[in-house]
């Protein structure tokens, strides 16, 4: 029943539409030559008006890409230093480490220096010691 009444719709829209066509071809002020050439005058006005569209257009698209290629420039120029700043903080934090490595592996020799000077002394004491016992006795 619905496609009975979307045919029937169209029908009417074809009807009405043939007789729009012939009511204006009665009625119209112009011969037909006349009309030929408003037709025709009003489609070269028209392309005159899409060609500057398009060159408009295409200036503004040339406009859009350079801009692009600013922001883009200044995104990459940032991007450039900031990475700059985090490989010299990176540097920075690598030679503190390092220095500071080095220093605990210098207290670490020094204590073990200390130590072992402790243990020559403790043995040498202890080597004194039995060498007086011994000879006293």
């Amino acid at each position: 029943m619905a496609d009975n009444e979307s045919t029937s719709g169209f029908g009417w829209f074809l009807a009405g539409l043939g007789v729009g066509a012939l009511v204006g071809v009665l009625y119209a002020p112009k011969s037909g030559k006349e009309t030929r050439e408003d037709i025709v005058s009003g489609a070269l006005e028209a392309r005159e008006k899409a060609t500057v569209l398009a060159q408009r257009g295409a200036e503004a698209a040339s406009q859009y890409v350079e801009q692009g290629k600013q922001v883009a420039s200044q995104y990459v120029d940032q991007s450039k230093q900031v990475a700059g700043e985090y490989v010299d903080k990176g540097r920075e934090y690598y030679e503190r480490g390092r220095s500071q490595w080095t220093e605990y592996v210098e207290k670490g020799k020094n204590l073990v220096n200390e130590q072992q000077e402790k243990v020559s002394a403790a043995i040498d004491a202890g080597k004194d010691a039995y060498v007086n016992t011994t000879t006293q006795g």
